[in-house]
């Protein structure tokens, strides 16, 4: 059951598609959409990451951060990257560590779960039912951008 709104959003650290370390505490100040899927490059996880990449621009006007999240390695995140051209860092999740921690693990991959974490660092939106081609736009919709 994923975390509920109004909830801290749990501490994360992780390396990003460039070995950079990342942590929300980086984002203090900013909203952070944080988006957990299962694989990189399949097809819902492309449509998704596509619609993220597509949209990216909307999210960068308005100073919101986009993070993915899955269980992949770095190599693979920035295979992933590369080939579709993603403009946001995806995050090495590979120990599991912040999957488990935002209750979003489907038995060894992400489960397709996103949340939207406000300013002060908590969690104003979860998303739980994604429509991996509309989902960026559906969230930028809800914030009434």
């Amino acid at each position: 059951m994923a975390l509920t709104t109004g909830a801290p959003a749990p501490a994360f650290t992780a390396k990003d598609t460039l070995g950079n370390t990342v942590s929300l505490s980086d984002f203090t100040g900013k909203t952070v959409v944080l988006y957990f899927y299962p694989k990189d490059d399949t097809p819902g996880c492309t449509m998704e990451a596509c619609n993220f990449r597509d949209n990216y621009s909307a999210y960068q006007n308005k100073d919101i951060v986009v993070l993915g999240v899955s269980g992949d390695d770095q190599v693979s995140h920035q295979q992933f990257t590369d080939k579709f051209e993603l403009p946001f860092p995806l995050l090495a999740d590979q120990d599991k560590a912040i999957i488990k921690a935002y209750d979003v693990d489907g038995g060894g991959y992400a489960q397709r779960v996103t949340y939207v974490i406000n300013s002060q660092g908590n969690i104003d939106k979860v998303y739980t039912s994604v429509n991996a081609g509309t989902h960026a736009a559906d969230i930028l919709a809800d914030l009434g951008l």
